[in-house]
């Protein structure tokens, strides 16, 4: 570990610095002020492409060329220059702008018109649009990929197992038997849903100036349709447009995707949650790892650390994400600066999400589930056929049947010859009676298998 890992503030840098590496570039002030190099970049060569705006001289593919290259080749010296100009300006964007300028100093064309870089923007309008760029970053390129891992196990888990009995537990109690590998399908098929749910959001930018209403554009160009040339602008770069706001983005499609992976998580921490009853009922052991120590003091234990720590950081996670979706949406009057340090959080937020998922998986690839702990579990347990008896029994309309199946099984262990005899008793078809009496708790599965196998 390095000396500022180690003495990192954040954990995030710290010790799970290589864990969360792929946000790193999304989400540094580094990559905050590439993706703002990059806004201002693209307006700048939409500006000139524009014949309308006769003003502005079209560029030469070569400083088109240029120009892509200062987004693409954006470093981390260039991003400390950037920084350096900031210790003067006191203004992050204003410093931006400077650089940009100084960068291309030496090209002629640019210089022509280089008091059209930042033209009627305000600041937020580059900050939003680069924060929506970061997000649907940090989102496509290494959010969902994390989670696909997660429910890529799940899924395989649910087909492994799909046949393997399992005594299930409503109430804490003894309930009708599923199969492991079903309960592993339930998790995967709710976080399919959530993911569904995280891709649907559309991020959305604005980019009409000051409070909302193309002000400055329009006391320059007062005919041209800015509207609907800053509409292109966004769409261009991958985002949705959005016409109605004041100074800054309203942050509502932000709330929407905090809201939306928070979901995720909590489905997670319930999954967590069971895996780990799972495994200390012994229904899954794990696979030890060479050298890897359980305790300082009990040499025997093999504890589920991994998803304790992915429940622990999903829980700082949607503490985090939480306050976003809370707080993003509120401004006042058309502007205020609250949100500026808020925004700053998202990879700290993300960063736990990443760090959860990557200890869900190492927990998930270390089980392996022990058929024999299961079925000694529902061999003891022949009380939970006394729901499909009755069942039965209704369906044959005898009278009580719960009632009488309550006063034999509720409360009580029951064996299977005593649940046998009962079964002898009953006036139904034989076929039915033998059915019942060849039915078992490992066997009273319904379709879990094939549900599981269907995921």
């Amino acid at each position: 570990m390095s000396a500022f890992a180690l003495t990192a503030l954040s954990p995030l840098d710290g010790r799970y610095h290589a864990k969360v590496a792929g946000l790193r570039d999304h989400f540094s002030e580094h990559g905050l002020i590439r993706n703002r190099v990059r806004v201002e970049v693209e307006w700048l060569k939409a500006l000139a492409a524009e014949p309308a705006l006769a003003e502005i001289a079209p560029f030469s593919a070569a400083t088109v060329a240029e120009l892509d290259a200062v987004v693409s080749g954006f470093s981390p010296a260039d991003g400390e220059a950037v920084k350096a100009i900031e210790a003067t300006t006191n203004h992050d964007v204003k410093a931006m702008e400077y650089w940009l300028k100084q960068r291309l100093g030496h090209n002629a064309e640019v210089m022509k018109v280089s008091e059209f870089i930042h033209f009627a923007c305000t600041s937020e309008d580059i900050n939003n649009t680069s924060h929506a760029l970061m997000l649907k970053a940090g989102r496509d390129e290494v959010l969902l990929p994390a989670l696909d891992r997660v429910i890529e196990r799940f899924r395989a888990l649910a087909h492994d197992l799909a046949n393997l009995a399992m005594l299930s537990r409503t109430h804490g109690q003894p309930a009708s038997p599923t199969t492991l590998g079903k309960e592993m399908a339930n998790i995967a098929a709710r976080l399919l849903r959530a993911r569904a749910q995280i891709v649907g959001v559309s991020l959305t930018a604005k980019f009409n100036g000051a409070v909302g209403n193309y002000n400055a554009h329009l006391s320059a160009w007062p005919e041209f349709d800015w509207e609907g040339f800053n509409r292109r602008f966004i769409e261009s770069l991958g985002v949705e447009f959005n016409p109605y706001t004041i100074q800054i983005e309203p942050h509502d499609a932000m709330a929407e995707l905090f809201d939306a992976v928070g979901r995720a998580n909590t489905i997670l921490i319930d999954a967590c949650r069971d895996i780990w009853m799972y495994i200390s009922f012994g229904y899954f052991k794990q696979k030890l790892k060479e050298g890897e120590v359980g305790s300082s003091t009990m040499p025997h234990k093999v504890n589920p650390i991994d998803f304790e720590n992915a429940e622990g950081n999903l829980g700082v996670a949607n503490a985090v994400l939480r306050h976003f979706s809370e707080k993003l949406p509120v401004s006042r009057m058309q502007r205020d600066l609250t949100d500026s340090t808020v925004l700053r959080n998202m990879g700290v937020g993300f960063g736990h999400v990443v760090l959860a998922l990557d200890s869900a998986l190492r927990g998930l690839n270390k089980l392996e589930a022990d058929p024999q702990r299961l079925a000694a579990d529902l061999g003891e347990c022949w009380e939970v056929l006394a729901e499909p008896v009755q069942t039965v029994m209704r369906r044959y309309a005898i009278e009580q049947p719960y009632e009488k199946l309550k006063a034999l099984t509720r409360g009580k262990g029951i064996t299977r010859e005593a649940l046998h005899a009962f079964i002898a008793t009953l006036e139904i078809p034989q076929g039915e009676r033998d059915r019942l009496l060849a039915m078992t708790p490992a066997s009273y599965v319904g379709k879990a298998a094939e549900l599981a196998r269907r995921i």
